[in-house]
């Protein structure tokens, strides 16, 4: 795990609304990352690509993925507007769920608006895990 995980027992508690709206932006990030596919899968099988059914299929999911993606986000964002700031929920054992460590520091440090996943990585860059 990371160092973000409290102590076990030690709860970790922050306002709802917050948390939703981190959740929100990592969601944005999703739509993003999926989005990114569609050219790739052009440019890798060229215009043949659009002439099978099975893979406008494939490129019809892409697109829907990415809109549901975007519905859950902005469903998220419009009822956490009604959501008063006073409202705190313990998120250890959520937190300590993901597996993802840079998604995890998105969650609970605070980065409203932050991305967990860098988005200008250079080609070629990985992490191992």
């Amino acid at each position: 795990m990371t160092d973000i995980a409290k102590p076990s027992g030690a709860p970790l508690e922050e306002a709802l609304p917050e948390i939703l709206m981190r959740l929100v932006s990592e969601l944005h990030d999703v739509a993003y990352l999926i989005e990114r596919i569609e050219p790739q899968l052009l440019e890798l099988g060229g215009m043949a690509i659009l002439e099978s059914p099975d893979s406008i299929k494939v490129l019809q999911g892409i697109d829907l993925a990415v809109q549901k993606t975007r519905g859950i986000a902005e469903f998220i964002d419009t009822i956490t507007g009604t959501i008063p700031e006073s409202w705190t929920v313990d998120v250890s054992t959520a937190i300590s769920l993901v597996k993802l460590a840079d998604m995890q520091r998105a969650l609970t440090n605070g980065m409203r608006h932050g991305h967990s996943q860098p988005l200008s990585k250079a080609a070629g860059d990985f992490d191992f895990f």
